[in-house]
């Protein structure tokens, strides 16, 4: 049975940090692509980050520069360090495999960035 786990968020002030985790069980977690997503109030979901098996890691402009994806391999465990938080982060975040190969969605994790 595939689970996947998030947590992590919270209430940080602009320009804080936070760092998500994701607990994935049920797949072959080192032979896969992981990726973060988010979801705002009355937006569509948006992949914010990917991280490839071999590590290769992809970016949203929106987060470029401030969030580090990461993963261990060893634990099953899918990173997010987000750092330099804007309001416009906001959102329940999701871990999940790439769009083309959706798992069921966890819980999520919310995290709130107040000004």
């Amino acid at each position: 049975q595939v689970q996947l786990v998030e947590s992590g968020g919270g209430l940080v002030q602009a320009g804080g940090s936070l760092r998500l985790s994701c607990a994935a069980s049920g797949i072959s977690f080192r032979l896969n692509t992981m990726a973060w997503y988010r979801q705002a109030p009355g937006s569509q979901r948006e992949l914010v980050a990917s991280i490839s098996s071999d590590g290769r890691t992809n970016y949203a402009d929106s987060v470029k520069g401030r969030f580090t994806i990461s993963r261990d391999n060893n634990n099953n465990l899918l990173f997010l360090q987000m750092n330099s938080l804007k309001p416009e982060d906001t959102a329940l975040y999701h871990c999940n495999r790439p769009p083309q190969s959706l798992l069921s969605w966890g819980q999520g994790t919310q995290v709130t960035v107040s000004s």
